[in-house]
């Protein structure tokens, strides 16, 4: 987990910064797969979460659509759409940092928590989180984030109902 949280927090520094960050590594060694951060807002893509990208880049390295054998770490409990595909994508674990209220505090969420998304599929997956929930809400509370989160035309503040 700290691993990804480094690597997202660069991001702080960019055009683009993003709390949301993913890393898949193997379940049984630990070596690192593949990581990403959320661009949405780099690729206009609202589907361009950390986790799916994650999946996608994953996918293409191994050049299989079934990543069994392998753990996605999120900075962030995924959301319905993400946690669907981790399960589709038949992946062994799931282990998050902040929680989809953490998130929420900031921007607009699915209300659906990853263990519930995991408990109705057909397809098993451990869902563990939050853990290291405060160095993952650092990212969220950065003062350069708190700037982007402003501006997210999704964000709170920006007309929540």
């Amino acid at each position: 987990m700290r691993e990804v949280v480094r690597f997202t927090a660069r991001t702080l520094g960019t055009s683009h910064p993003s709390p949301f960050g993913a890393l898949i590594v193997s379940t049984r060694t630990g070596k690192p797969l593949m990581r990403a951060t959320n661009a949405v807002a780099r690729e206009h893509d609202a589907a361009s979460h950390a986790e799916l990208r994650a999946v996608r880049l994953a996918g293409k390295k191994l050049k299989r659509p079934l990543l069994a054998g392998y753990t996605l770490y999120s900075t962030c409990e995924p959301c319905p759409m993400c946690m669907a595909n981790a399960l589709w994508a038949r992946l062994d674990r799931v282990v998050y940092g902040a929680t989809i209220d953490d998130a929420n505090r900031h921007c607009l969420q699915i209300h659906i928590s990853a263990t519930e998304v995991a408990r109705r599929a057909d397809m098993a997956c451990i869902v563990q989180g939050p853990f290291l929930r405060e160095m993952c809400n650092t990212l969220f509370d950065d003062p350069r984030m708190q700037k982007a989160f402003r501006n997210w035309s999704t964000s709170k503040s920006n007309g929540k109902r």
